[in-house]
């Protein structure tokens, strides 16, 4: 909105110029949603404990899980509210990309609301059915994939990383593929979301590196350079990645451990989807799996789970996901967390390395 307001007046006041420059916007955008997060953080969990907006434990997780029963949660609305607010006033509000990156993360950010309603408000432990949470993913999704499939311009082509000038046409198959991504990875972050900042660290750290990959594909020059495929208008996406950082910070101050608050699925299934969403714009799907490798073990780690249990009625893991597994092999809380950020962090130095392998 910024950019709308301020741009057209830049020979009048010569400081406006400045509006011009993404690197610009994109920090601005990070220190908005940092300050909104800071600011209303602390009102909403007061809000959360009037209205006794409770943290339900089910009787399946390990047993030091009860001691958090009663913490506020439905916190991933300030991380919405931030991240939107934030974008709408730095991005380009031409750009149809934003506006699906926006509609996806608000469309599984209000499943997940839905759901927290029902466990946090409604009292009810297991939230909305499994089934009606997936079909609604999956109907966000297809809408926002079928937009992005429309697009002017939009090129079908698959990009992969350590393979140069490679890219496969693969047409409207583009859209399962978003649809799968988008309702796997914010179901991933979401099973991710079982401990104090455990969620919200490596969701950072994979924000940074789409933001990054998001710059430099929607920089002709740059992109040119790193033998990137280049994406007219993609670099827009850095300032939702920058908001998602901003906000993110924000909200860890909150959730570390011990945590004040919990997002709860409106956060996790909003962030998820909303990276799923910008790595398939910039064609880095693999990219994403790579950063996010933390999100792919703990989904991974309860398929492993469910199939070996069925298949040979044994348990692969004490529980899943992998995290309980460390619990109850008697890992305190924060050295899981910090341990699985550590990974992350590594994961996305591996990830960003990609960006001159071809």
């Amino acid at each position: 909105m910024l950019y709308h307001l301020l741009l057209p007046f830049q020979d009048q006041v010569s400081a406006f110029n400045v509006f011009r420059y993404l690197t610009f916007r994109s920090i601005g955008a990070a220190l908005t949603a940092l300050l909104i997060a800071f600011v209303i953080a602390p009102l909403l969990i007061r809000a959360l404990e009037k209205r006794q907006v409770r943290q339900t434990i089910r009787e399946d997780p390990p047993e030091r899980h009860q001691t958090k029963a009663g913490t506020p949660t439905m916190g991933g609305v300030l991380i919405l509210f931030a991240l939107l607010f934030s974008t709408l006033l730095w991005a380009e509000w031409t750009n149809p990309f934003v506006w699906i990156v926006v509609f996806v993360t608000t469309g599984c950010g209000l499943i997940g609301f839905y759901d927290d309603f029902q466990k946090a408000i409604r009292k009810n432990p297991n939230g909305i059915s499994a089934r009606a949470k997936l079909f609604w993913q999956i109907v966000v999704s297809t809408i926002g994939a079928v937009a992005l499939y429309q697009v002017p311009g939009f090129d079908a082509h698959i990009s992969l990383p350590l393979v140069k000038d490679f890219h496969p046409y693969i047409g409207v198959l583009y859209i399962p593929v978003m649809v799968f991504l988008v309702v796997g990875f914010s179901n991933a972050v979401n099973l991710t979301d079982g401990l104090d900042g455990l969620a919200i660290g490596p969701a950072l750290m994979t924000a940074g590196v789409i933001g990054i990959f998001a710059y430099a594909t929607g920089h002709a020059k740059i992109a040119d350079y790193l033998e990137l495929k280049f994406i007219s208008g993609s670099g827009t996406l850095a300032i939702f990645c920058t908001s998602m950082a901003g906000a993110g910070l924000g909200f860890l101050w909150f959730n570390t451990y011990p945590a004040s608050v919990f997002m709860g699925d409106t956060g996790s299934l909003a962030i998820g989807g909303a990276l799923g969403t910008m790595a398939v714009i910039i064609r880095q799907e693999v990219v994403l799996l790579i950063a996010g490798g933390i999100f792919v073990v703990e989904a991974a780690s309860v398929i492993v789970q469910v199939a070996s249990y069925k298949m040979r009625g044994k348990r692969v893991f004490l529980m899943a996901p992998i995290h309980h597994h460390y619990e109850l092999k008697g890992w305190p809380e924060p050295q899981i967390i910090v341990r699985f950020w550590i990974i992350s962090s590594i994961l996305a130095l591996v990830a960003l390395s990609l960006l001159k392998l071809r």
